[in-house]
C-alpha cells in the first residue's frame, strides 16, 4: 500500500475507534478495494463490520435491497443509488456509518455515461452524503482514485458529524 493510501487507512481506523463507531461498506465498481484497504491494517475488526461487493443491478436489488425503481430511473451510475446502497448496507449490517461506491472505470462508456464517473455516498447519523468524481486514469488508476477518495469522503463526513454538530 502507497504512503497516500496508508495515511487515509489509518485515519479511518484511528477516527472510528476514537469515536466507538462501526463501519460497513458496499462496493460496486471498486470490487471490494475499500473493504481490503480497511483490513490491511491490523485492529481493522474494532470497527469493521461488514463489506459486500454487489457489482450487477441485480446484486443491488437483491443482496441490497436497493429499488429497481431508482436502478430504473438513475442507472446504477448515479449519486441515487450510491445513496441507496449505502443507506441499505447500513441497515443490514447494523453500522452507525456506511460508505458506497458506484461508478464506471471504463474503458468503455456504461449506460450512456462516461468513462471515470463514479459516485461515492456516505450513510449515518440519519443522513446520507454524496459525491460524484470524474476521473481521467486507466481502469486501475480509477479504481484506487475511486477508493481512495471514498475514504477520504468518509472522514470528511464523520469529523463533520461529530465535530460540526452536524
Amino acid at each position: 500500500m502507497d504512503r497516500a493510501l496508508k495515511t487515509v487507512v489509518r485515519k479511518v481506523h484511528d477516527l472510528f475507534k476514537e469515536k466507538g463507531l462501526t463501519l460497513s461498506a458496499a462496493e460496486s465498481c471498486t470490487g471490494g478495494l475499500v473493504c481490503h484497504l480497511l483490513t490491511s491494517l491490523p485492529g481493522a475488526s474494532g470497527f469493521f463490520e461488514a463489506g459486500v461487493v454487489s457489482y450487477s443491478a441485480d446484486a443491488k436489488r437483491r443482496i441490497l435491497g436497493v429499488s429497481a425503481d431508482v436502478i430504473r430511473r438513475y442507472g446504477v451510475v448515479s449519486e441515487q443509488t450510491a445513496k441507496e446502497m449505502a443507506r441499505k448496507v447500513r441497515i443490514v449490517s447494523r453500522t452507525d456509518f456506511s460508505l458506497s461506491t458506484t461508478g464506471n472505470l471504463g474503458p468503455d462508456a456504461l449506460e450512456g455515461k462516461d468513462r471515470g464517473l463514479v459516485y461515492i455516498a456516505v450513510a449515518g447519523k440519519g443522513k446520507t452524503w454524496a459525491k460524484e468524481l470524474r476521473l481521467s486514469g486507466d481502469r486501475e488508476e480509477n479504481k484506487r482514485e475511486a477508493a481512495l477518495e471514498a475514504l477520504k469522503f468518509l472522514i470528511e463526513i464523520v469529523e463533520r458529524a461529530y465535530y460540526a454538530g452536524n
